[in-house]
């Protein structure tokens, strides 16, 4: 094994990730970005393409794709962040069935974008597979596809059979799936690499190795880091994801929560045949602490799920992502899923921070009197959803009416997370009850006395 914190994407991304120089001193441009994810990318790159004489800075404390954007799990997903029974009771029948167009839409959009920039980003059609593998999950499944259905959104979308679903992927203990044609699988890092460059193929700035330690709203707002303070013109942009609850006057906004994920060595041709997966689907299941599997182009599984417990005041350690007790209940769930990859090693085994808001709705939103914009909390579903973000911001900060839908996304950040110890109080109980009502589903089917309590307190 390559090791505990190895990421697959970052070591399959085509280069060797040396980093840009650092800010060396003040800088003016008219729009500085914090954060060089999917979220900055896509927003400076809208920014230029609408304007290319705009002058547009990236700020980043590593370097392009360190953080989410380059360890997630390969889903170029139609699936919005927020469900659509959700997104209809929050805000109406109209704006769900705007939202999950949109959603689906930004996928042909970014396939688009990587062939016209030349991004090998292994972009690959193949849909989204659902499996239940419990009575409680195939009850949900039929949920979610009855309520797509009465809005009229489940037009690519069809109820499996367990034989159906076997038929597509072999995963044992199926009961049903749902299918939906939407979607594709596709290698992030290489995308997020990709798109960097595209950025400064466009006139764009980027500064690696640069943290950002303070934000100045105002006209002009700016941005402060070591090496300097970057003035911005018309717009601040925060786009830190996680990351960005590192800055006290944002330490509250998001939940930094991690997701786990591993990664077999490429399968042979006999593995592939008892599997099957021809179709590349993104697959997961309905368990609530999540799993979710992609098939690589270069013949791998990887498996993720939610991984280790919440820290004390929202601390993010990278060491936390290296531990090797949180892989082995991975492991040992994809070989429950695949008993043919009993055998198989595993070579890469790593971890990310993802930004969690408090009411589980992503924030767009650009504010002229302050200066500062931002797009932010995915909950673990932003390869697709940041650039519908980056293009809308982009078109709020550069007035181009076209890049910007009348979606709930376009909101002022929500409420923010409770003060310490509640915050670390809730969250870890949240867990506790979410694995233990995984546990009991499997067991006997039963559901835990406190599962109601759990799901009402849980953002997502």
């Amino acid at each position: 094994m390559t090791g505990y914190g190895a990421i697959y994407w970052l070591d399959d991304c085509g280069d060797d990730l040396t980093r840009r120089p650092a800010l060396a001193g003040d800088t003016t441009v008219d729009v500085a970005i914090l954060g060089g994810g999917f979220s900055g990318l896509w927003t400076a790159w809208f920014l230029l393409r609408a304007n290319p004489d705009l002058q547009v800075a990236v700020i980043e404390r590593e370097f392009c794709g360190y953080g989410a954007s380059g360890r997630n799990g390969g889903w170029c997903s139609p699936r919005y962040p927020m469900l659509v029974d959700e997104l209809e009771k929050h805000f109406g029948t109209e704006a769900a069935c705007a939202t999950i167009r949109a959603q689906h839409a930004i996928i042909d959009d970014i396939g688009a974008i990587i062939a016209e920039e030349g991004i090998d980003a292994h972009f690959t059609p193949g849909g989204m597979l659902s499996v239940a593998r419990t009575a409680r999950q195939w009850a949900a499944l039929k949920a979610t596809y009855d309520g797509y259905a009465r809005l009229g959104l489940a037009d690519d979308t069809r109820l499996l059979t367990a034989d159906e679903s076997r038929a597509l992927i072999d995963v044992t203990g199926v009961l049903g799936g749902m299918k939906t044609d939407s979607g594709a699988s596709i290698h992030p890092a290489r995308l997020v690499r990709g798109l960097a460059r595209a950025v400064e193929r466009r006139g764009g700035r980027i500064y690696e190795s640069t943290a950002v330690t303070g934000v100045r709203p105002g006209q002009p707002a700016m941005l402060e880091t070591a090496g300097g303070v970057v003035t911005a013109r018309r717009a601040v942009v925060l786009a830190g994801e996680a990351y960005l609850s590192g800055l006290s006057a944002y330490h509250r906004q998001l939940l930094p929560m991690s997701s786990m994920i591993v990664a077999t060595a490429p399968l042979d041709a006999a593995t592939w045949d008892a599997i099957g997966w021809q179709g590349y689907e993104s697959l997961s299941s309905g368990a609530y602490t999540k799993d979710y599997l992609t098939r690589t182009r270069d013949g791998r599984i990887l498996f993720g799920s939610r991984g280790a417990p919440y820290l004390f005041g929202s601390a993010m350690p990278e060491a936390a992502l290296a531990d090797a007790a949180l892989y082995g209940p991975l492991i040992d769930n994809l070989r429950r899923w695949f008993p043919v990859l009993h055998d198989v090693p595993i070579t890469h085994a790593w971890g990310g921070y993802l930004g969690v808001p408090r009411d589980g709705m992503p924030s767009v939103h650009f504010d002229p009197d302050s200066g500062i914009g931002n797009a932010f909390g995915y909950t673990g579903r932003g390869v697709a959803t940041t650039a519908l973000a980056g293009r809308a911001l982009a078109g709020l900060i550069a007035g181009v009416r076209a890049y910007v839908p009348d979606l709930p996304m376009l909101h002022a950040p929500g409420p923010k997370w409770e003060v310490e110890p509640l915050r670390w109080i809730g969250v870890r109980y949240i867990q506790n009850a979410f694995a233990r009502i995984d546990a009991a589903d499997f067991r006997n089917g039963s559901v835990p006395v406190d599962a109601r309590l759990a799901k009402t307190l849980a953002p997502i």
